[in-house]
C-alpha cells in the first residue's frame, strides 16, 4: 500500500565534473522497516546519504525524492532543514564532545530554556527518558569522555532521537564496536523498528545485514542493481551484485613460504604513556618468521593495538622484556628508530594516524619517506614523484592523478595510500593493524592479495583483524591475545573460532 512507503526515490541522479555519482537511483523504503544499503566504496552510497541531509540540496540533481507522499526539497547544507522534517544520521566519525556530559550532548544547541538560561532539569530529564524509552544503558549525567565507544554510539542515537526522527540513517555504525557492542546496537535496532522508527543501515559487514535489516539495496557504480527482501539473498549472491562477477574465494591463494625467524618478542611488559600504573602489554611472547603473515586476535581491550603500537616505538613505555632483530636485541624508542630497523606499521585509524587528508596523494606517500629525496636540505622533487609514482602504480590506486586530495578518496584508495606509504620505506616488518577496517570487499579482496604478494617476496607480516574469518583466512599462524598478555599462538591446523574464542575470553 501507498501509505507503507516512507520514502520513495525517483530516479535521482548526481554528477560532478567528470563523474556521474548517481545514474537513475529508484527504490523504496518502507515504513519502520531496517532497510539496508551496500556497495563498493564509490558506489554512490554516500552522495544519497548527504542529498537525504540537504548537504548537496534540491536542484543539485535530477529527480525526485518523496517523503511521506510530499516532495522533499531541502535547502543547501540545510541539516536543520532535515532533522526538522524528522531525518536524522549517524555518521561513522563520532560528531560528541569529550568534555560534555550525555545530556549536553544530546541537545547541544536546542537546550530548553526559561527566562534566566538553560533549563537543566529539563535537559537531563528529557535526555534519560529518551535513553530509558530506546533501553540505551546510559546515564544522562555522564560525561561522554569516559564512555566506552559504543555508549558514544548510543548518544548518538540518543541525539539523533532527542529530535523525533522518522528515519534514522546510520553509516557504518559498528566500524569500531566490539562483537558484544555490535549486539547491543542490534537490540537497540529492533527496539526502535518496535517503536516505529525507519532505520537505513550502511555496512560493508555482510553479515550484519542478514542478522538485522528486513531489505537490502545494492548500488553499483552508482546504480541500482537490486532492491529486494534480505531472506532472498545469500552472502555469495549479495557480494556477486556488489562486485559485478562471481567471487568463488573470500580469501586469495597463496604461494608463500615462511622461512627463517627474523624477529622475536620475548616476555614484554609495557606501560601506559599517561598512566604509570598501568600496564597495556602485560607479558607478550611470539617470533616472526620471514615471509609469514602472524595474525594476532583478541577481542576489543585486548591489547592488540597497544602492542604493535609499542613495537613501533609510537605508544608505551617497554618496563621488561626483550625485542629481537636476526638474533641480537633491539631498542624500541620511537617510531624513526623502529623504521631504521626496519619495522613499518599501517596504523588502525587511518584518517586520524594514517593520512593527511588535506594533502595529495604524492605528499602522504612521501611524508615518511623525505630522507630517501632530500640532498643538501633540499627535496628533489623529481626522485620523489618518480618514486611516488611507481608505488602508487603497483597498488593500482584509483585517482586521476597523485595530486588529488586523500580527502577525496574512497575508504579502500585510502587505505592502499597508506600502505604505499609503508612499503616505500622498504619494509622487512610491516604490520597492518586491522587493515581491512571500514572498507568494501572488493577492496578487501585487493588488500588480501597485496599482503601475499608482498610476503611470497619475503616481507613478515603482522596482522590484527577484528573480523574472526579474516584472520583465519589469512594467518599462517595466530597468537591469541586477552587483557594484554599473549595467550597462545596457534599452527593452521589449529585454527578454529571456538579455540580463539576460547582463547581470547580465558585469560
Amino acid at each position: 500500500m501507498l501509505n507503507d512507503i516512507i520514502l520513495d526515490i525517483c530516479n535521482v541522479t548526481k554528477e560532478f565534473p567528470g563523474v556521474v555519482a548517481l545514474d537513475d537511483v529508484s527504490f523504496q523504503i518502507k515504513r519502520g522497516e531496517i532497510h539496508g544499503i551496500c556497495g563498493e566504496n564509490g558506489a554512490g552510497k554516500s552522495t544519497l546519504m548527504m542529498i537525504m541531509k540537504g548537504v548537496y540540496p534540491w536542484g543539485s540533481y535530477s529527480g525526485d525524492i518523496i517523503y511521506e507522499g510530499k516532495e522533499l526539497k531541502l535547502e543547501n547544507r540545510s541539516i536543520r532543514q532535515a532533522s526538522d522534517e524528522g531525518i536524522a544520521i549517524v555518521y561513522q566519525e563520532l560528531t560528541l564532545v569529550p568534555n560534555m556530559t550525555v545530556g549536553e550532548n544530546v541537545y547541544l544547541g536546542r537546550e530548553p530554556r526559561t527566562s534566566t538560561g538553560i533549563n537543566w532539569n529539563e535537559l537531563f530529564a528529557n535526555t534519560q527518558q529518551i535513553l530509558d524509552k530506546y533501553h540505551l544503558d546510559i546515564d544522562a549525567n555522564e560525561l561522554v569522555k569516559n564512555l566506552g565507544v559504543g555508549k558514544m554510539q548510543m548518544t548518538e542515537i540518543a541525539k539523533a532521537l532527542s529530535e523525533n526522527a522518522k528515519i534514522l540513517i546510520l553509516d557504518e555504525p559498528t566500524s569500531a564496536l566490539s562483537e558484544e557492542e555490535t549486539e547491543r546496537l542490534m537490540g537497540i535496532l529492533r527496539v526502535l523498528k518496535s517503536h516505529g522508527v525507519t532505520c537505513i543501515y550502511i555496512t560493508h559487514k555482510l553479515s550484519e545485514l542478514f542478522e538485522i535489516a528486513d531489505t537490502v539495496t545494492v548500488l553499483r557504480d552508482g546504480r541500482v542493481i537490486t532492491s529486494q527482501p534480505t531472506k532472498q539473498l545469500n552472502e555469495e549472491m549479495l557480494i556477486g551484485h556488489m562486485v559485478g562477477r562471481k567471487m568463488k574465494e573470500r580469501f586469495p591463494k597463496s604461494r608463500r613460504k615462511p622461512g627463517k625467524e627474523i624477529f622475536e618478542v620475548q616476555d614484554l611488559h609495557a606501560i601506559d604513556p599517561g598512566d604509570s600504573t598501568q600496564n597495556v602489554v602485560n607479558g607478550v611472547s611470539f617470533n616472526l618468521r620471514e615471509g609469514e603473515i602472524l595474525g594476532i586476535a583478541g577481542l576489543m581491550g585486548s591489547g592488540r593495538t597497544e602492542l604493535v603500537s609499542t613495537l613501533f616505538g609510537e605508544y608505551g613505555k617497554i618496563r621488561s622484556g626483550k625485542v629481537l632483530l636476526d638474533g641480537k636485541e633491539i631498542e624500541i624508542s620511537s617510531a624513526n628508530r623502529s623504521m631504521r630497523n626496519g619495522i613499518s606499521l599501517v596504523p588502525e585509524d587511518r584518517k586520524k594516524f594514517g593520512l593527511v587528508l588535506i594533502q595529495s596523494i604524492q605528499k602522504n606517500i612521501s611524508l615518511a619517506n623525505l630522507d630517501q629525496f632530500s640532498k643538501w636540505y633540499k627535496i628533489d622533487f623529481m626522485a620523489e614523484i618518480k618514486a611516488t609514482d611507481s608505488i602508487a602504480e603497483k597498488l593500482a590506486i584509483k585517482a586521476p592523478s597523485l595530486s588529488v586530495l586523500c580527502e577525496t578518496l574512497s575508504g579502500g584508495n585510502q587505505q592502499k595510500v597508506v600502505i604505499a606509504k609503508w612499503l616505500l620505506s622498504d619494509p622487512r616488518i610491516l604490520i597492518m593493524d586491522d587493515p581491512t577496517r571500514g572498507i568494501d570487499v572488493g577492496a578487501k579482496y585487493e588488500i588480501y592479495k597485496l599482503m601475499n604478494e608482498l610476503a611470497e617476496k619475503g616481507i613478515a607480516i603482522i596482522m590484527i583483524s577484528s573480523e574472526m574469518e579474516e584472520v583465519i583466512g589469512m594467518s599462517d599462524r595466530i597468537m591469541v591475545m586477552c587483557e594484554g598478555k599473549s595467550m597462545a599462538t596457534l599452527e593452521q591446523n589449529e585454527f578454529n573460532q571456538e579455540r580463539i574464542m576460547a582463547l581470547a575470553t580465558g585469560c
